[in-house]
């Protein structure tokens, strides 16, 4: 362990000694047991017990005790638990936790088709998350750039309609709040009031989003090992479970036994906080749904807003729209006539804001509804530039900075200064990059339930999450500088953007970075290349955390590799960590309607995350998985991608040939990268690539043979470059058949199933016009060869 890692641990037991603390001697009434200025003296002498205002010092104490008991602490038995617990035990004040956030968000996200109001919604719902709730609690976050208003508002708003949780709440008491939830503890007396507060500003803020907060109090020893009896001698402990391991329910509970793991390690993986925050996200479902949770009143209506049949609906047809907007020839007004029910004004006036568009804000400033006042959060986009610019600010010498110029600024005249770019506005924007097509990558973290059941305490629980966010953030600010640049806009189509070419913006837009959740817009062309690296750095930042290693158990490390990888090129050397990403990137025109693709994009996501699920299974595999697609035209899928592929991509047989071969691990999709950068470099001819693709259909041995017709063809160098990239690197037999190449396609033999062939053709096909070739290869020729067999 490096001493940063262990001043951090160390910071962590202090935040939470104090939180503790703080809750046990305010005690369980809504006034403090003690005077706040005795409590204030114990926050500030936390680390010096002598100042420790003698009247908590026992509180103090205890909470000490509690922290020092090890994390590999197992007592078999209640009489151990008592002796390891000893003062603690006649500890019964109460501690109340909180667990609560925004649910249903893409329903929120997604209820408009316009970028503005996407964009909007989510800094809306990033600003109560990172922002407005933290300041319940005094944390000021994100106010480095502004005044404290952001801290003030939401602080007032809570004290004007909450009196007197504003004092009993401190920033300690926080155990986390990324992700678009928040885990806290708090005065046992409190607990409703600090739920109720929680969903109430998701509603007042939002109008129209779902949101969800519940909690309950324990106590302190419950804090380290789970719920126990008001009789702790009756509680069920580890005797019991051992007798009653295979009944249904508590197998349910504790988790089905797996393969070299330790009965008492599944147990306390379960009797830790793990069983306090299981139990709020059951009570959180059941709220979720509209169950009574006495005494709070249920969540069972959702908004009701009026939609008349014969007013004017607002632009997501489901509301009547408040607000009518004629567009001027001022900076005033907006560019064409809207119509808004209130809850979209504030999402369209949120994204002006995010986006840094300064002019046509006036017709939110001149209506009824400015009231409401959208405050300021940091958009994703004005977060990448700082990342930018605290590499450029960190390289130590001019070589590296020019490095770096060269890396994202390399198509960006030298002459203008860096602010002179802009955040793109529209998807057309994004597109313009990238002849008038973009991709959604929506990204989700793999095994984060599995390893969320082995954290033991509240400090695990803050440095996961904090590690996890950090990982995530930073894996999607590497890739987009690795791969992109600022782009020039030209020919812009749409008429309320033609006075934006010419125009310097960065290409991308971050809808949202949540926990472990990424959703990004980027230009086609780069697409695949950004999803593989957000999946291999964040994998390596977590890697050189050493807090994520994988198990050493035999059964826990990969299998021969060949087993998993498709591409047989360069195979890596696993990453140590058993954190990973699944990803979803759909590749289609600008014009597609939003939430078409947002949804196609989620299909994608879950399909990858199925892969990966069976590649952990059956070869022990933790990495990444990544599935793709690329519509041409938006009615390509009328049902969902699976019914599409299963349907109409897979010839049933003997053998089944299948006509794609996604999902792919992350080391596939560097190889399908390079197996289209090198199909570009020997020239093969793009009508040649399409008919190979629609031979395939007519099948194994048909294709195969035009194949290398058109391969026989190609200039002897680049027949040679074709054959290493794609011949040997995908399409070598299996050792139980004979030797040779079976390109275009690839065999795959599960256990006591026929082989099922597989090809990659098609993706390559689709994905070629997006693939940029490398920058330092020459093409041989310009012209496309037009021969047919």
């Amino acid at each position: 362990m490096t001493p940063t890692d262990q001043n951090t641990k160390e910071n962590l037991k202090q935040r939470f000694k104090i939180a503790l603390s703080w809750c046990l001697a305010w005690g369980e009434a809504k006034e403090p047991a003690y005077p706040l200025d005795i409590l204030n003296a114990m926050r500030d002498a936390i680390d010096t017990p002598e100042k420790t205002p003698p009247e908590i010092q026992n509180i103090v104490g205890q909470v000490a005790a509690l922290q020092a008991i090890p994390n590999e602490a197992q007592p078999q038995t209640i009489e151990e638990l008592k002796e390891i617990a000893k003062d603690i035990i006649h500890q019964q004040t109460k501690i109340g936790l909180v667990y609560g956030g925004v649910t249903k968000v893409k329903q929120y996200v997604f209820e408009s088709a316009n970028l503005m109001e996407i964009r909007g919604a989510s800094a809306i719902l990033d600003r109560i998350n990172l922002i407005d709730l933290p300041a319940f609690f005094g944390e000021k976050n994100d106010t480095k750039d502004k005044d404290l208003d952001n801290y003030h508002a939401p602080h007032t708003w809570l004290d004007q309609n909450f009196s007197n949780l504003t004092n009993a709440l401190i920033p300690e008491l926080i155990i986390y709040s990324t992700g678009g939830n928040i885990l806290a503890f708090c005065p046992a007396a409190y607990v409703n009031d600090l739920a109720n507060a929680i969903e109430k500003r998701y509603t007042t803020e939002t109008l129209t989003a779902n949101s969800c907060a519940v909690g309950d109090s324990f106590r302190l020893l419950e804090v380290r090992f789970g719920i126990l009896h008001e009789n702790i001698d009756s509680t069920p402990w580890f005797d019991w479970y051992q007798k009653n391991e295979n009944e249904p329910l508590v197998e349910a509970y504790f988790g089905k036994l797996k393969n070299n793991e330790k009965l008492l390690d599944k147990f306390f993986n379960r009797k830790s906080f793990n069983e306090l925050a299981g139990k709020l996200a059951v009570r959180f479902n059941q709220r979720r749904s509209g169950n009574e949770t006495p005494p709070r009143s249920p969540r069972c209506y959702p908004p009701m807003l009026e939609t008349h049949p014969y007013l004017m609906r607002d632009g997501s047809d489901r509301a009547s729209a408040t607000l009518h907007i004629q567009p001027d020839n001022s900076n005033e007004s907006l560019a064409r006539e809207s119509w808004f029910s209130e809850p979209v004004a504030r999402k369209y006036i949120m994204g002006q804001r995010t986006k840094r568009d300064n002019q046509r804000q006036g017709w939110y400033e001149s209506s009824e509804l400015s009231d409401w006042r959208p405050g300021y959060v940091k958009s994703w986009v004005t977060r990448f530039e700082d990342y930018l610019q605290e590499i450029f600010k960190n390289a130590t010498k001019q070589q590296e900075r020019e490095k770096l110029r060269n890396k994202y600024y390399s198509k960006f005249p030298n002459d203008l200064d860096t602010k002179h770019i802009e955040q793109s506005r529209s998807v057309e924007e994004i597109a313009n990059a990238s002849d008038g097509f973009l991709s959604f990558i929506y990204a989700d973290g793999n095994n984060m339930g599995g390893y969320i059941q082995t954290i033991k305490t509240p400090e695990q629980y803050r440095q996961f999450s904090q590690d996890i966010f950090d990982a995530t953030e930073q894996s999607v600010y590497y890739a987009l500088a690795q791969n992109l640049h600022p782009h020039k806009l030209e020919n812009l189509k749409k008429p309320e953007a033609q006075n934006r070419n010419g125009q310097w913006v960065h290409p991308l837009e971050i809808i949202t970075i949540g926990g472990d959740d990424v959703l990004i817009i980027v230009p086609a062309n780069q697409a695949l290349a950004i999803a593989k690296d957000i999946g291999k750095k964040f994998e390596e930042i977590l890697e050189a955390t050493e807090n994520y290693p994988i198990s050493s158990t035999p059964n826990s490390n990969p299998k021969n590799t060949s087993q998993i990888h498709r591409y047989r090129k360069n195979i890596p050397q696993e990453t140590n960590s058993c954190l990973s990403t699944s990803i979803g990137v759909l590749t289609v025109s600008y014009n597609t309607p939003i939430y078409y693709a947002q949804n196609l994009t989620n299909q994608l996501l879950k399909s990858a995350k199925k892969k990966a699920k069976k590649l952990k299974k059956e070869c022990k595999y933790h990495g990444g998985t990544v599935d793709i697609l690329a519509l041409k035209s938006v009615t390509m899928i009328s049902s969902n991608i699976e019914e599409f592929r299963n349907e109409g991509l897979t010839i049933k047989g003997k053998p089944e040939l299948k006509l794609y071969a996604s999902p792919y691990t992350l080391h596939e999709l560097g190889g399908l990268i390079e197996t289209i950068r090198a199909l570009k470099q020997a020239d093969f001819p793009r009508s040649q690539l399409y008919q190979i693709r629609s031979l395939l259909e007519r099948g194994k041995r048909t294709a195969m043979l035009n194949y290398h017709y058109f391969r026989a063809r190609l200039k002897s160098k680049n027949a040679e470059g074709l054959k290493e990239k794609f011949e040997e690197a995908w399409c070598q037999p299996k050792e139980h058949e004979n030797y040779g190449t079976l390109a275009p396609w690839m065999s795959i033999k599960e256990s006591e199933k026929p082989t099922i062939y597989e090809t990659i053709w098609r993706e390559i096909v689709d994905y070629y016009p997006f693939i940029e070739p490398e920058p330092d290869s020459v093409s041989n020729s310009q012209q496309s060869q037009e021969t047919t067999p």
